[in-house]
């Protein structure tokens, strides 16, 4: 019988055989012990390809709910992953995802598919949700959390600096005064919310006059508060683009 010890020993011998990542390395292992591939291709063998643009063949009697428990349509899915949440649920099934921690999940679609930190990180939180660990806005720890995004059209540094500067942000957001935790220019700010929750703001150019703003809202006690505060940024990120757009 193979011991823990053992098998992470041949977890890190097929590491220095492959350069494979450890998580990438254990799935493999994992996988190989279920039993060896087949001759013939069937949906147990075919692994989804997000780089063939999801060509292989997986389930999909179970699928017909993907989309609305995971939070996404299946075409926004494939576009930016190359795969359908069907073949995504059969991918991670395969090596026994939903019994690891959420970062093991999302760095093993990561590095395996190599899909970007961002879509990986939405892949992981579609299948969390699929398979019942959390709810949409609810984190796997059982805290809520409110998201929201919004295209503005107006450059990086004018919409970063009307987060980052305390007369800027108050002409918009409303009398609330979070307390600045961190930033780095041009990319990302927290807070600490007057309530205790956190903020955290992530800016991406999408050209020189235009910018993607997603606003994280987290640590939130229930279902009515990620609610409520899933409104109030929809209203005030457009209050922003009236501000940052009528300047720009």
């Amino acid at each position: 019988m193979t011991t823990q010890k053992d098998f992470k020993r041949l977890v890190r011998g097929r590491m220095r055989k492959t350069g494979e990542s450890y998580t990438a390395a254990r799935a493999r292992l994992m996988s190989a012990a279920r039993g060896a591939p087949r001759a013939a291709a069937t949906p147990s063998t075919i692994e989804p390809n997000p780089s063939a643009n999801g060509e292989a063949t997986a389930p999909t009697a179970a699928a017909a709910n993907f989309e609305k428990l995971a939070g996404m349509s299946d075409a926004r899915l494939k576009e930016k992953t190359g795969c359908t949440w069907d073949k995504w649920v059969w991918a991670l099934d395969r090596v026994g995802a939903s019994a690891w921690p959420h970062k093991e999940i999302a760095q093993y679609v990561h590095e395996k598919y190599k899909v970007p930190g961002w879509w990986s990180q939405t892949v992981t939180v579609g299948y969390e949700r699929i398979k019942g660990l959390r709810e949409i806005g609810q984190r796997r720890s059982g805290v809520w959390e409110a998201s929201k995004s919004r295209m503005l059209a107006a450059p990086l540094s004018t919409t970063f600096k009307a987060f980052k500067q305390p007369k800027l942000r108050a002409a918009w957001l409303s009398g609330v005064k979070p307390v600045e935790r961190s930033a780095v220019p041009n990319r990302s700010i927290r807070f600490t919310w007057e309530d205790g929750s956190s903020v955290q703001v992530y800016f991406v150019s999408k050209g020189r006059s235009k910018t993607q703003v997603a606003v994280q809202h987290t640590k939130l006690p229930d279902r009515a508060d990620a609610d409520r505060l899933k409104a109030f940024w929809t209203e005030r990120l457009g209050a922003l683009a009236e501000r940052v757009e009528k300047a720009s």
